[in-house]
């Protein structure tokens, strides 16, 4: 039997489909006041369902909302660690990690994003290096950089059943995102420790790589920008997600960009900036032609699911595959074994999956796989 602590942050990832940047200090209030509704239980419950290996592990939960209440629903064998109020916050995941830790906690899984990432980086970092135990983290945040997550819920289940099974361990990065940075159009990422994992690297997201700022790479996003523009139809609403060879788009149609946001463009001007699901879905109603334009990260290749969450399942759904063009300079490209999406709706990342054409230059594109965890 393995002894296996469960912790979600309820909080995470709320601010993603109202287009905010996060939910640290407090700003889950304001996702609330916005609309948004809890997605870390559902990514948790999703990993937990996809568990084979149940009647080999003993569950320490943390309480209520962190746990306790999701766990109930599934015949699994676990006890309710700690005690938390009726607001959650980092302290408790530090504290309740600890707890679990001198409980005997074989592995820890949590679910949330790079901030509670950071949280119980700290837990395992107060204690000396050969009593540390490896995590499985389940992505469920506005941002989630860190190498050290699962590429998807799914495949978070897949990594708990490899350690299970006696599957060893390696160490990913964390990384440090300064959400004040974020909510400022800047994104500001440092290394802030690692966490140990288990080793099946096919199930772990790579970690996000800076985009290049030489001088031939800014050439090859202008270029892609001035092949872009010539081919935009007046009539049709364009939904300009985050990153720097999108935001080029808008710099060749001299637009305003937010770099870390969706803005949309109607006949070469600005009709909506940073937009939330919301109102990109009142946008939709009132433009029948629509185009999503997306950049994969660099380093993991992801163009739906981490950092661009307005993007939710519905919206995606009412543009359509057809209607969703990728753009992203060739170096980058070059260095993806693939595309990857996480959505949150498994039959839409499925439709999602196969071949899509990626504008690499001016007049030029590349064929890639969208993978599918």
């Amino acid at each position: 039997m393995k002894t296996i602590g469960l912790i979600i942050n309820p909080i995470a990832g709320m601010g993603g489909s109202v287009g905010l940047k996060g939910t640290d200090g407090g700003m889950h209030k304001r996702a609330l006041a916005l609309g948004a509704t809890p997605v870390a239980p559902q990514r948790a419950r999703e990993t937990l369902a996809h568990i084979q290996c149940r009647d080999a592990v003993a569950w320490l939960v943390a309480p209520g909302a962190m746990g306790a209440d999701l766990i109930a629903g599934f015949d699994m064998t676990y006890l309710v660690v700690g005690a938390i109020g009726e607001q959650t916050t980092g302290e408790d995941t530090r504290r309740i990690a600890k707890l679990m830790l001198d409980a005997g906690a074989d592995l820890l899984v949590f679910a949330g994003g790079d901030g509670t990432a950071r949280d119980v980086c700290d837990a395992l970092s107060a204690l000396p290096p050969y009593q540390r135990v490896p995590v499985v983290a389940i992505p469920a945040g506005v941002k989630v950089y860190s190498a050290a997550f699962a590429l998807s819920p799914h495949a978070a289940a897949e990594l708990v059943d490899a350690f299970v099974e006696g599957a060893g361990v390696v160490e990913e990065e964390v990384l440090d995102i300064d959400e004040v940075a974020f909510r400022e159009n800047r994104l500001d990422a440092q290394l802030y420790g690692y966490l140990l994992v288990p080793a099946a690297e096919r199930f772990l997201q790579p970690g996000k790589v800076a985009s290049g700022a030489s001088p031939s790479v800014e050439e090859n996003k202008r270029d892609i920008a001035a092949s872009f523009v010539e081919a935009m139809d007046p009539e049709t609403l364009y939904l300009l997600g985050p990153g720097t060879t999108v935001k080029a788009i808008a710099d060749e149609l001299t637009l305003p960009k937010i770099l870390l946001g969706v803005d949309a463009v109607y006949d070469g001007a600005v009709v909506a900036a940073d937009v939330n699901e919301r109102a990109i879905l009142d946008l939709l109603r009132r433009y029948p032609r629509r185009k999503i334009v997306v950049t994969p990260l660099g380093g993991n290749g992801f163009i739906f699911g981490r950092g661009n969450k307005q993007f939710t399942p519905e919206v995606i759904r009412r543009v359509g595959r057809e209607h969703i063009l990728v753009v992203g300079a060739e170096d980058k490209m070059r260095a993806l074994s693939g595309l990857r999406v996480d959505t949150g709706d498994a039959a839409l990342d499925e439709m999602l999956g196969g071949y899509i054409e990626v504008a690499v230059g001016y007049k030029r594109g590349r064929v890639m796989k969208v993978l599918v965890a």
